[in-house]
């Protein structure tokens, strides 16, 4: 954001950043104006807040080619399509002429890297440019940032929390702590020799597909600061004890069945199968992972099992009673067995409201909580996602991603279900938040015996946390299996392709990107 001077007005920052000759940080904006979008381009980690809401994906990747090439609407509109294609999006012709809140999270992303790439520039900073993209698409945006690095000769800036991205696709490495840079080098150099104690902690806490750890064994080892014998800080893997087992019986019935669920989008050009023929049970206490590209229908069918969307036809039994037929009244006493835990903690909470009173809203709803009882009620679910009861008083805006995800499950928590579903809920956030999270998630499924449904890109870790695993493709399950044997013996060749893709089993790099 400071080498595209895009931070806000009362940011001073210092220092020189020299790009063709010219100051970024001290060059007029106009000048800044020509070269951004142009000459310099940058791919936001959060596309969902970066994309214009109220205009089409077409006339977004268009702009840059008409502010800048002096094309014409239609000429940029064709080459739009030819850029939407370029970075896989189905339908590229239709879906040019789609609003943001049509495509999914991943759709979203390759529609900002088609808008970023779409003047060709020399220097690309991507910003977590594959967080929110499966393996497969993950593999294809990497190598085609890479071809165009290649092609154009231009530099890349590869921001990530993924190690297996950088192990792929970087040549050096500059790995940051609180604003600073603390160990640089060639790849391969900070990988497998890391000299810096927070380096070493990254890699200590990293999920790989290859490694065989699950839930059930032991938690995440999480990045803790210390003080070293010196007295200066320091870092250290640490290992957090299991919780307290629940001593909730043990049981086979299913909590929640779904049975031959088809869920269709009505839209101008006709309708949209995005759930096709799909049926599973959940176990009380049993954690189902789900897996499947962008765009597949993992969130639609989540969103259709929480009655967030309305199902063209089939049975959603939760505990007995079948809530796809239900009404909006019917359904309410119902709410609270099932709740969500949404992808983008940041959209999902409310930026006006504090954390407090977005917690109470949630009690207010079902108003099982006497009035009296409700700050106790709320803090102790704060201390139980391991934040003070002094958050309650602040505003989203004020946390960090895994804060505000622990904000997220909290609220999910608060009227004490007995399921939950996690859609990509550690999807951007690092490995060492990202271990925080997923050792409470499995804490707090031992404290409540809580049942799950884990929606996630990351094979790695729905391998951790999953006790069976569905892979779903176009809509439909092509695929389930125990955590362990769809990974050994995948059975149909999607789920091969997943597997074959995943980051870190390559070695894709092959010039000169940089990765942070």
């Amino acid at each position: 954001m400071s080498l595209m001077r895009l931070l806000p007005k009362h940011a001073l920052t210092q220092g020189t950043a020299r790009f063709e000759g010219v100051d970024l940080l001290s060059a007029p904006e106009s000048r800044l104006a020509d070269l951004r979008g142009s000459r310099m381009s940058m791919i936001f980690q959060e596309p969902m807040t970066s994309l214009n809401p109220v205009l089409s994906i077409g006339t977004q990747v268009a702009e840059a080619l008409i502010l800048h090439r002096g094309m014409s609407r239609t000429a940029a509109k064709k080459r739009a399509i030819e850029l939407l294609d370029l970075v896989r999006i189905p339908e590229p012709a239709r879906r040019a002429d789609d609003h943001p809140h049509h495509l999914s999270g991943g759709q979203r992303q390759r529609a900002m890297i088609a808008a970023a790439i779409a003047c060709e520039p020399v220097l690309l900073i991507a910003d977590e440019p594959t967080t929110a993209l499966d393996v497969t698409v993950q593999a294809g945006i990497l190598r085609l940032l890479d071809d165009l690095r290649r092609d154009l000769s231009m530099a890349l800036l590869l921001i990530t929390h993924d190690l297996g991205v950088v192990s792929d696709w970087a040549d050096r490495v500059i790995v940051m702590h609180d604003g600073q840079s603390v160990e640089a080098g060639p790849t391969r150099e900070v990988l497998d020799r890391p000299r810096h104690a927070y380096s070493r902690g990254l890699l200590g806490a990293a999920l790989d597909l290859s490694a065989d750890k699950h839930y059930r064994d032991a938690r995440l080892p999480e990045i803790r600061a210390v003080l070293s014998p010196a007295g200066k800080p320091d870092f250290a893997l640490h290992v957090p004890e299991r919780a307290v087992r629940s001593d909730l019986p043990a049981s086979n019935a299913p909590f929640l069945s779904v049975d031959h669920v088809n869920t269709v989008y009505a839209t101008s050009r006709g309708a949209r199968h995005v759930v096709r023929d799909v049926s599973f049970d959940i176990s009380r206490g049993e954690t189902l992972g789900l897996v499947g590209e962008s765009g597949c229908g993992k969130s639609s069918l989540s969103r259709t099992i929480m009655r967030l969307i309305e199902p063209q036809s089939g049975r959603i039994v939760l505990d007995g009673a079948d809530i796809a037929k239900l009404s909006r009244r019917e359904l309410v006493p119902h709410r609270h067995k099932m709740q969500m835990v949404f992808q983008d903690p940041y959209a999902s909470l409310n930026p006006r409201k504090t954390i407090g009173q977005i917690l109470a809203f949630a009690l207010d709803v079902q108003g099982t909580v006497p009035r009296r009882d409700r700050e106790r009620k709320i803090n102790a679910m704060l201390d139980a996602v391991g934040l003070p009861a002094s958050a309650a008083k602040r505003h989203a805006h004020e946390f960090s991603g895994g804060q505000r995800q622990r904000i997220g499950i909290a609220r999910a928590l608060i009227l004490e279900p007995a399921l939950l579903i996690c859609d990509e809920p550690v999807s951007a956030l690092d490995v060492s938040i990202q271990a925080q999270i997923l050792n409470l998630l499995c804490d707090l499924k031992d404290q409540f015996g809580l049942s799950m449904l884990f929606i996630s890109h990351d094979l790695a870790v729905v391998r951790y946390i999953a006790d069976r695993v569905m892979v779903m493709q176009d809509g439909r399950i092509v695929e389930r299996g125990g955590h362990d044997e769809i990974w050994s013996k995948p059975s149909h060749p999607y789920t091969r392709a997943l597997i074959a893709s995943v980051a870190g089993q390559r070695h894709g790099a092959s010039s000169d990107p940089v990765a942070a």
